[in-house]
């Protein structure tokens, strides 16, 4: 694997950002693994306050939180959290790369602005996935981040009937209910540079060689590598 000289950040979902159904922990730890093999400065961070404060000093911000819990006894209300979501869409808005995993579709949910840096997210009552299973995604654009990938398999969770924003381009979907659900998506609409990915619910997903290229791919794309680097994974 090439090695590029950067630093990442990834931000494990904590209190009102986890919840009883996902190992943040775990999964960021096997996304570690993946970029790290690729030459990158790799920093895990619980989502909290202050994690926010230096987000300048990385070069790629990884997003693996939940939507959590809302409990201000334990880590504050909303208007203890805004300081911290406007950091974040300053990071963004400035073009800065975000890489939004799984559950990040389902997280900040008390941001105004995470909906439009990610291109989309989960609808509460619309958005769902069947069980965990032995899963086919189908390229369906050309891009770097998918060029040659070949079959893309995963034992993983489908999501389904996200909200996408007219301005993302969907590189990979899913079937269910007969319908093509995007679950890997490109923002780079406005001032946003940012790629939501849906796969990684648990461990078991990053067994699968295609799925750990998929996430090297994007990494590398959102740092500005050449083309024929990114392909070449």
């Amino acid at each position: 694997m090439p090695h590029i000289d950067a630093r990442v950040m990834i931000l494990v979902g904590r209190g009102r950002y986890e919840d009883p159904w996902h190992d943040h922990a775990a999964t960021s730890y096997r996304v570690a693994l993946v970029l790290s093999d690729l030459g990158l400065a790799v920093e895990v961070r619980s989502v909290f306050v202050g994690a926010f404060e230096d987000l300048d000093s990385c070069d790629l911000l990884v997003v693996n939180s939940g939507r959590g819990r809302v409990d201000p006894a334990f880590d504050g209300d909303d208007a203890h959290w805004a300081a911290t979501h406007e950091a974040l869409q300053a990071f963004a808005a400035a073009g800065r790369p975000v890489l939004g995993l799984h559950q990040a579709a389902n997280t900040f949910a008390d941001s105004p602005y995470w909906e439009e840096i990610l291109g989309g997210r989960w609808i509460p009552g619309q958005s769902m996935h069947p069980p965990a299973d032995n899963a086919v995604f189908d390229i369906v654009a050309a891009h770097p981040v998918v060029d040659g990938l070949g079959p893309l398999e995963a034992f993983d969770e489908r999501y389904s009937y996200l909200h996408v924003l007219p301005g993302s381009q969907p590189l990979v979907t899913q079937s269910h209910d007969g319908i093509d659900h995007p679950v890997v998506w490109v923002n780079a609409s406005g001032p946003y540079r940012a790629v939501y990915d849906a796969l990684g619910h648990g461990g078991a997903a990053f067994d699968s060689p295609s799925r750990r290229r998929l996430l090297a791919r994007e990494a590398l794309w959102l740092l500005g590598a050449d083309e024929d680097i990114i392909r070449s994974i």
